[in-house]
C-alpha cells in the first residue's frame, strides 16, 4: 500500500514538526504566484489625470492631489504639466479659510455648512489639514472619522492632508490642490487649518474670506487667541452657542464686537462682524453663509475681490520660487558634502552661525562663477 505524501511548501524546514503556528494547504502554483506578483500597478498618463479631474472622477482627483504632494522629481514635473492644463478651468469658486483654537468645533461647523451649501446646489470641496506626526510625517487624525454625513454626499469631496512642517496648518501644495478642485467643478472650497495660531497669514494669502471660529467660557475672551489672528479675520464666529452656554456666547459676542472697533478691518470696504452659531444644532449656519455671500458681492463690486486674487497669484509665485531655490540648494552635490562638515564645526563652537551660512553660499557662488 502506497503511503500518501503530504504537501510541503519549499520554504518549510526539512525537519519541521508541529511547531508551526499555521497549517499550509496547497493552493495555486508557485509559477502562478510569481506571475501575479509581476503585474505592475498601472499609472495614468498626464492627459488621463487631467481628463479625470475635469470629469470629476474622484479616484483620479485624489490621485492627482497625491501626485502634487509628492516630493519625487518625476511627480514634480508631471504635477507642473497637469496644473498648467487645469489652470484655464480653475478660479471659479469662493475660497473660505476656517481656523480657530482646537476644540472650537471647526469640523462640526464645516459639516453643517457643507450640507447646507449642497442643499442649495453648490459643489463643496473640503481641504482639512491635520497635524503631522513628528516621527512618520503622516496625518495624526487621518484615520479619525469626521464629517461622516458630508463625506457621503456625491457633490462633496473631502481631502485630509498632513500639515508637514508648514506653519499655520497649510500643506506645501495647498494652492495647487485648490486649483485642482476648482477645475473639477467645485464652486466652494473650504480650507480647515490646524488652528495652532503659528502663521495664519499663509491661510489668509490663499482664500477670499477668512473665518475665525471661537468658543465662549474658555477664560478671558480677548486673550484666548492672538490679536494678530483676529486682525486677519473677515468674520468671527462664536460656536457652541446653545443650552447653558448661550448666555456666555452672547457676552463673548459683545466683548469681541467692542474690541473690533479698535482694530482695522483686513478687507477694504468691509466691516468684520461677530456671529453666533450652534453647529451641532444647525443654528446660525444660514446666517454665516449669507454673510459670506454679502462679502463676495461687495468686494467684487469694489474690485477688492479681483485684487486679492491677483495678490494670491503673486504669493503663489513667490512661494514657488522660494521652494525651488531651497530644493536646488540642498540638492546641490557639493553642498551635500560640505553641509555635514559645517554643521559639525558649528556644533563644536568652531564657527559662528553667520560664518557657516557664508561658507555654504561661497561654495555656491564659486560654482556659479566657474560655470
Amino acid at each position: 500500500m502506497n503511503e500518501k505524501k503530504s504537501y510541503k511548501p519549499n520554504w518549510v524546514p526539512e525537519n519541521a514538526g508541529k511547531e508551526f503556528a499555521i497549517t499550509i494547504k496547497k493552493g495555486i502554483s508557485d509559477a502562478a504566484t510569481a506571475s501575479s506578483r509581476n503585474v505592475s500597478k498601472y499609472e495614468p498618463t498626464i492627459d488621463e489625470y487631467v481628463d479625470g479631474v475635469l470629469n470629476n472622477q474622484k479616484t483620479l482627483l485624489a490621485k492627482t492631489i497625491t501626485l502634487i504632494e509628492s516630493n519625487s522629481e518625476k511627480h514634480f514635473k508631471w504635477a507642473n504639466e497637469i496644473i498648467q492644463k487645469l489652470l484655464p478651468k480653475a478660479g471659479n469658486s469662493i475660497r473660505v479659510g476656517i481656523t480657530g483654537v482646537p476644540g472650537a468645533g471647526k469640523s462640526t461647523f464645516i459639516e453643517a455648512l457643507g450640507l447646507h451649501l449642497i442643499s442649495k446646489g453648490h459643489k463643496v470641496a473640503v481641504l482639512t489639514v491635520d497635524p503631522s506626526s513628528s516621527i512618520t510625517k503622516g496625518s495624526i487624525l487621518g484615520d479619525k472619522t469626521r464629517m461622516d454625513k458630508l463625506s457621503r454626499e456625491p457633490n462633496c469631496f473631502i481631502r485630509p492632508s498632513p500639515s508637514g512642517t508648514t506653519l499655520g496648518g497649510v500643506t506645501r501644495k495647498s494652492r495647487e490642490t485648490i486649483t485642482v478642485c476648482e477645475a473639477a467643478g467645485y464652486d466652494v472650497i473650504l480650507i480647515e487649518t490646524v488652528g495652532v495660531g503659528q502663521n495664519e497669514i499663509t491661510v489668509r494669502s490663499m482664500v477670499d474670506f477668512f473665518l475665525l471660529i471661537m468658543i465662549s467660557g474658555a477664560g478671558d475672551e480677548l486673550q484666548g487667541i492672538k490679536r494678530g489672528v483676529i486682525e486677519l479675520a473677515d468674520a468671527l464666529l462664536i460656536n457652541k452657542a446653545d443650552g447653558d452656554n448661550k448666555q456666555k456666547a452672547e457676552i463673548a459676542k459683545s466683548e469681541y464686537s467692542n474690541a473690533l472697533h479698535y482694530l482695522k478691518p483686513n478687507t477694504e470696504g468691509w466691516i468684520t462682524s461677530v456671529n453666533l452659531c450652534s453647529a451641532l444644532n444647525n443654528e446660525g449656519i444660514t446666517e454665516i453663509w449669507s454673510e459670506i455671500e454679502k462679502f463676495v458681492e461687495i468686494t467684487k463690486s469694489s474690485g477688492v475681490f479681483e485684487e486679492r486674487r491677483k495678490n494670491q497669484a503673486k504669493e503663489w509665485f513667490n512661494s514657488l520660487i522660494e521652494e525651488r531655490l531651497k530644493a536646488e540648494f540642498f540638492n546641490n552635490p557639493e553642498i551635500k558634502i560640505l553641509l555635514p562638515k559645517i554643521e559639525h564645526e558649528l556644533l563644536n563652537n568652531n564657527i559662528s552661525v553667520l560664518d557657516s551660512v557664508e561658507k555654504l553660499f561661497e561654495k555656491i557662488d564659486k560654482n556659479s562663477s566657474n560655470s
